[in-house]
Parts: C-alpha cells; sequence; structure tokens
C-alpha cells in the first residue's frame, strides 16, 4: 500500500512539473516586456543570467527569469494544522482571519523557493485569499529576488574539479536565527534541516554542512539567514 502511495505521488509531481513547463512556455509565448530589460531579454541580446545580476540591474518580469532559465520551485513549510495542544502537522500554508460584521475573512499565506539547480535560487512570500493564487504570487515574487550563488570543490580532501559546495565558510543572520554553511567533501549530501535542504538543492549545491541557531522553527527568518549566507559566497 505504502509503495503505491508513492508512485501515485511520484507520478503527482512529474505532471506537477510539466505542467509548470507548459504554463511558462505558454507565458513566455504571449509575453509582451514593459521594461527595457524584458525587451533586450526577448530580443536575444541579453541570454545569460549572470550579466543581469552582476551588473545589478533589476528584475522588474518573472517572465525574464523563465525566458532565460528553467527554473523549478518548491514551498517552505510556514504554517501549521490544527491538533491538541499545538501539536498538528507543519504545512506550506500559514492561514489567518480577519473578523468583520459579514463574517470571518481568511487569508492564505505561503513562502515560495525558486531554483535552476545550477547557482541562482530565489525566495519570497505570497498572500491572497485562496492557496493557488498566493503559491503563484510567492513564485512570481521569488523569481525577481533571484541571486547567483558562488560553488567551488571547496574542502580540503576532494578529488575533482565539479562544483558540489560552497568556496568558503559563510554566515547569515535574521531575527533570532543565525545559519553557518560549511564546505563539505564529496558524497557527505546536504547535512541540513528539510527547509534549508530546499534552498541548498535549488541553489545547485550537493554536500555542505550546516549550524543553525536560534527559533528555528520560524521558517521565514530561517530560509531569509540562508539567503544572506549563500548571497555572502560572492564576496571578493
Amino acid at each position: 500500500m505504502k509503495r503505491r502511495e508513492g508512485r501515485n505521488r511520484e507520478g503527482y509531481e512529474e505532471e506537477r512539473v510539466q505542467r509548470e513547463k507548459d504554463d511558462k512556455e505558454r507565458a513566455v509565448a504571449g509575453w509582451e516586456p514593459k521594461t527595457k530589460l524584458g525587451m533586450e531579454v526577448k530580443s536575444g541580446k541579453i541570454k545569460n543570467i549572470d550579466e543581469i545580476l552582476d551588473s545589478g540591474r533589476k528584475i522588474l518580469e518573472s517572465e525574464i527569469v523563465d525566458k532565460i532559465l528553467n527554473v523549478q520551485s518548491d514551498l517552505i513549510a510556514v504554517g501549521q494544522s490544527k491538533g491538541k495542544f499545538g501539536g498538528g502537522k507543519r504545512r506550506v500554508w500559514r492561514q489567518t482571519q480577519r473578523k468583520t460584521q459579514e463574517g470571518n475573512i481568511p487569508t492564505f499565506s505561503t513562502f515560495a523557493v525558486v531554483g535552476d539547480g545550477n547557482g541562482h535560487v530565489g525566495i519570497a512570500s505570497g498572500r491572497a485569499k485562496e492557496t493557488l493564487p498566493a503559491r503563484e504570487k510567492a513564485i512570481r515574487k521569488a523569481k525577481l529576488n533571484l541571486i547567483s550563488v558562488k560553488r567551488k570543490c571547496g574542502a580540503f580532501d576532494c578529488s575533482g574539479s565539479e562544483q558540489h559546495t560552497i568556496p568558503f565558510k559563510v554566515e547569515g543572520k535574521s531575527g533570532s536565527v543565525r545559519v553557518i554553511l560549511i564546505p563539505a567533501p564529496q558524497g557527505t549530501g546536504l547535512v541540513a534541516g528539510s527547509e534549508l535542504k530546499k534552498i541548498l538543492k535549488l541553489a545547485g549545491i550537493k554536500d555542505i554542512y550546516t549550524k543553525t541557531f536560534g527559533q528555528k522553527r520560524t521558517s521565514y527568518n530561517l530560509a531569509k539567514a540562508c539567503m544572506i549566507a549563500l548571497e555572502k559566497t560572492n564576496r571578493k
């Protein structure tokens, strides 16, 4: 029974990825750029995302990223389902509600991470009255917040040239959460929590050690601290 559920889950994931890919292709095909950067990307003048990020130009259209990169997305668990004594499972939707004369008006928020698995990753939150619009808004905003992550074969006992880890030890802090990322040799894997793994995997990092301090259940600050640390890999 568990094996069948695993197959169904894998099939659903493949279907979701294919559906997102088709939606991106349709969006790019009917895209009418409104910014100078968008026009340069659509005309083929700019074909490399690093050219945009290194120059410090602001990305204001998510189709720019879809045109250049093949990004994937994932959601970070920021909410919690109802359970006895606060023991509900973590989930990707955070639900709040506002009381009005007409009744309770619910709002859903989520936190998305996007990346191409090759040194580019971005995060952002989205909020809407329904779950799917909130997810689409978060993914679109995450594409606008894309950063470049420098990778190298950074461990002293590595015997290869594959860019599988970060070049040196970096640290990021957001709120009470502090995240330390340490280079690791090949074969180590992602020694990190489940939410950090989503960011590191989409950033294209295969081996790394992590240390976290503070209120780690605050996923917003945990993800932001990780992104601040990854951004520091570009320092010279």
